[in-house]
């Protein structure tokens, strides 16, 4: 919670962040035989979205919502899928619900749960100042249903009434609610408001296309000229094979 300064005064309110909501089916009675409106809010890593959920919610133009809750109406709404809930619906000083769920408490005792006052704390109730006593005569032998014990506390749907928006932030679609709501911090909860829904269009998202112009720049390549320096080359003595010509015997002339 925090506070807001109304001229002297200071309103202790609670912010709360409504929207924007995208209207993800329109349900009516003759296809599902009731009047609903079916939105989501908030998002999440699409890779946590399961296939059936994303392809369902493709059709709004956001497939990976947070939170999907359908609200029942009693009669047709002139809604289509992928219109927007924002703050605008609200207006400064209306009266409001709000229902959310309360901050779990675990087990408890009577005092805390019911409210009971205890028992006397002088002599001779040792150990027993917060027992919750009785609970139930001897003749049936059991205990009635519904009688107040010990037992789990919070963790319920709860609704607070008649509430007062102080101040609408509308750049940022947030409610300063005077007073504290049902819930945890960070917690999910649904106001309720007299009047009308107010949708607006959704607004596909501008792709704009980066034209990249290229620039042909001719540039002159210079000629990478390797000069090697010359190595005296050690005088290597080639030893030359002299051909030796096959001498021809020629056969003796012999004198007879």
């Amino acid at each position: 919670m925090t506070q807001i300064w109304e001229g002297d005064k200071v309103v202790p309110v609670t912010p709360v962040a409504a929207g924007p909501c995208f209207v993800t089916q329109v349900k009516d009675e003759k296809t599902d035989g009731y009047f609903a409106l079916q939105v989501g809010f908030d998002t999440k890593k699409e890779k946590n979205v399961k296939k059936p959920q994303k392809n369902h919610l493709a059709k709004s133009g956001h497939n990976n919502l947070k939170y999907v809750k359908e609200l029942r109406l009693t009669a047709p709404i002139e809604a289509s899928i992928g219109d927007v809930i924002t703050t605008e619906t609200f207006a400064k000083g209306d009266i409001i619900d709000v229902v959310g769920i309360s901050k779990g408490k675990g087990f408890q005792g009577v005092v805390k749960r019911h409210g009971f006052s205890g028992h006397k704390h002088t002599h001779g109730n040792k150990d027993q100042e917060r027992h919750s006593g009785s609970v139930g005569p001897k003749g049936p032998a059991h205990v009635f249903k519904g009688t107040r014990m010990g037992g789990q506390t919070g963790d319920e749907q709860v609704t607070t009434s008649n509430l007062e928006i102080i101040e609408i932030d509308t750049p940022n679609n947030i409610i300063y609610v005077k007073g504290s709501v049902p819930g945890a911090v960070n917690s999910l909860i649904i106001i309720k408001g007299q009047g009308d829904l107010k949708f607006s269009a959704a607004v596909a998202p501008v792709i704009e296309a980066e034209v990249k112009t290229e620039e042909v720049v001719a540039e002159a390549t210079p000629e990478v000229i390797e000069i090697k320096s010359e190595e005296a080359a050690p005088a290597v003595e080639e030893a030359k094979v002299e051909e030796v010509a096959p001498i021809e015997e020629k056969p003796a002339e012999v004198k007879e």
